[in-house]
């Protein structure tokens, strides 16, 4: 694993700092650096591969991409009309090209930064910096190739592919007058092969030496990956007008990535809200499809509508932090960044309907990031973020397809607010946290331990606020664990889904009933689980009924940033108070999380409540 920067410190990777260009801008830019593969922007820490690389593809290896090329009719279409060329917003993207052009580039300026300005402005200046800055990114690959060794667009499993092709396609679309005939087929050669290499693994190659890669999500329209490879096929295909690419976009590319997110009512991501966040790059690239191939994929299903209301709600109240869903790798503590507001602008450009724009209006003109922070991301505030608006009605918000369910008492700073998992565990940066809920009210009151993590990976269930159950015979095999590990683990695999009932309430709270069995895929050391939840009246009841399997023992678990003070059956975590109501013999221990490991769990506690032979019954609320 990479070192990780300070939280206020972007990442040192071009690729998973810089996003994709929305299409309005996405049409417009180039996506400079990408959040791939650690995509909530990146956090630069490795996918888990496949074992051996994928069968070979159809495509036969002697058909090399160079060859297949057939260019055509350049067909990218960008808008530029609704650019406010007066705003502030503007001025501040121009001065950050300009600075480059003058020789002071700033963290992440990419070549799709300059060919936008030039679009904008016709400055034949910004031309000739994206020019110098893509004939770099070529000619360094080509020295690369001629020595036996792969250029750097391949690297990290091609997580930075969509990026690089990005600057390039889009510099050949705005500066042609500055491209010869000669450059441009050594950088179409180079693309074309790049491409090609993406989606034909097990053949890939590089001036003719084989450099098969593991194909890693190829498959996978939920990854954040799948975007990146998306979108440097994108580009490529509407740029050179290679009708073969095309044809991949449209049979075997997008109606896969279409017949995923139907699947994902409420929006959001299997993912969850940290690497959920690459979805800016997604939504971009629907706009860009829509624009230059007259395709509207965006609104083939609900998913990219209901982002809107999901990143809303899962907005705490005090409007600066949002559910730690996931791994967390840009960020453990889940604070509002460039990347979340550019998220909800993407998804407001691609609808029509009032409410979503009302409530995308609002939500951008009350979280803690009122514009971009970082001169990267300053393209993105030339979307229309729209003005005035109003907060949603409605208090509970279920994204039945990614299995998120919020809640809050109302719409001020201080109301008190809940997130709960209950929904399907596919993807390799969920975690075992099926069933966990997180409380705020001002502050985090329980939340999971992960976001006091250095790494904010943590994914085990011990770090959640959940049911921990322990098993006696600690070497059975169960999913990928270890063996020796004594903790029953939730299993991650397409089968693994929870099922939730939400009933609303009459006062406007909520009752939710999961049943979290499926989640540990038949491990004979757990019959059953399942936990109910009552929230309302700024009180949250916990009900967990379970069968154990023999030798196994329950621990209900909640994760607090202050020590906790016990009395009894009781415990004081800061403002949370925890009151066990079954068993009425429960033993509650705190346990300290520096004790563990110091420099990875920088602070927080974990009350254990431990004697819950059949089930526990729990109750929080504020002091």
């Amino acid at each position: 694993m990479r070192t990780r920067p300070s939280p206020s410190t972007p990442h040192t990777s071009r690729m998973k700092t810089h996003g994709l260009p929305s299409v309005f801008l996405l049409t417009l830019a180039l996506m400079a650096a990408a959040m791939g593969q650690c995509s909530e922007t990146g956090a630069g820490l490795p996918e888990q591969k496949p074992a051996s690389p994928p069968p070979p593809a159809a495509q036969p290896a002697a058909l090399a991409p160079a060859a297949m090329a057939a260019p055509g009719k350049d067909t990218l279409n960008l808008e530029l009309a609704r650019v406010d060329r007066r705003s502030s917003a503007y001025s501040r993207f121009r001065d950050w090209v300009d600075a480059a052009v003058a020789g002071r580039p700033g963290y992440a300026f990419a070549a799709g930064d300059a060919a936008l300005m030039f679009l904008l402005s016709d400055g034949a200046k910004y031309c000739d910096l994206a020019v110098r800055m893509v004939e770099q990114q070529v000619s360094e690959a080509e020295a690369t190739i001629a020595s036996g060794g792969r250029p750097a667009i391949s690297g990290d499993s091609y997580l930075e592919v969509g990026p690089h092709l990005a600057d390039l396609a889009m510099t050949l679309h705005s500066c042609q007058a500055k491209i010869d005939a000669a450059q441009r087929k050594r950088w179409s050669d180079y693309a074309e092969q790049a491409v090609w290499n993406v989606w034909h693994p097990a053949q890939a190659q590089w001036g003719g030496k084989s450099h098969p890669w593991s194909g890693w999500s190829i498959d996978n329209p939920g990854n954040n990956y799948y975007y990146s490879f998306l979108e440097a096929t994108m580009y490529w295909a509407l740029v050179s007008g290679n009708p073969t690419w095309m044809k991949e976009l449209r049979e075997r590319r997008l109606p896969p990535l279409q017949a995923y997110f139907a699947g994902l009512p409420g929006g959001g991501s299997r993912e969850g809200t940290g690497y959920g966040a690459a979805q800016m790059r997604l939504f971009g690239l629907y706009r860009l499809w829509r624009d230059s191939a007259g395709e509207d994929l965006a609104n083939a299903n609900p998913h990219a509508h209901d982002s809107i209301a999901y990143w809303v709600h899962a907005t705490v109240p005090t409007m600066d932090r949002f559910a730690p869903i996931g791994d967390q790798a840009r960020n453990s503590i889940p604070e509002l960044f460039d990347y979340h507001r550019r998220l909800v602008l993407e998804a407001r450009q691609l609808t029509q309907e009032p409410n979503a724009l009302a409530m995308s209006s609002w939500w951008l003109s009350h979280i803690s990031v009122p514009r971009m922070s970082q001169g990267f991301n300053s393209r993105y505030d030339l979307l229309p973020a729209g003005e005035g608006g109003a907060a949603p009605t409605d208090l509970i918000y279920l994204a039945e397809g990614a299995g998120h369910l919020f809640a809050r008492t109302g719409w001020d700073k201080d109301a008190m607010w809940l997130s709960f998992v209950a929904g399907p565990y596919n993807e390799s940066h969920a975690h075992q946290d099926q069933g966990s809920f997180t409380l705020f009210a001002r502050d985090w009151l329980a939340v999971s331990e992960n976001i006091w993590s250095h790494s904010g990976i943590q994914q085990g269930t011990p770090v959640h606020n959940v049911v921990r159950f322990e098993r006696a015979n600690a070497d059975a095999q169960q999913c990928a664990a270890p063996r020796g590990d004594t903790v029953v683990h939730q299993c991650e695999s397409q089968q693994s889904r929870s099922r939730l009932n939400l009933t609303r309430n009459p006062d406007g709270g909520l009752t939710a009933t999961a049943d979290l069995t499926p989640v540990y895929r038949g491990n004979p050391a757990l019959d059953s689980w399942q936990r109910r939840i009552d929230f309302g009246g700024r009180k949250l009841l916990v009900r967990d009924t379970f069968k154990l399997g023999a030798g196994t023992r329950a621990i209900f678990q909640v994760n607090v940033p202050e020590k906790p003070r016990i009395q009894g059956n009781e415990a004081q975590a800061g403002r949370l108070k925890i009151r066990v109501l079954e068993p009425a013999g429960a033993t509650l221990r705190a346990h300290d999380w520096s004790s563990v490991d110091a420099q990875e769990f920088r602070s927080g506690w974990r009350l254990d409540v431990e004697g819950g032979q059949s089930g526990y019954l729990v109750e929080l609320s504020e002091q």
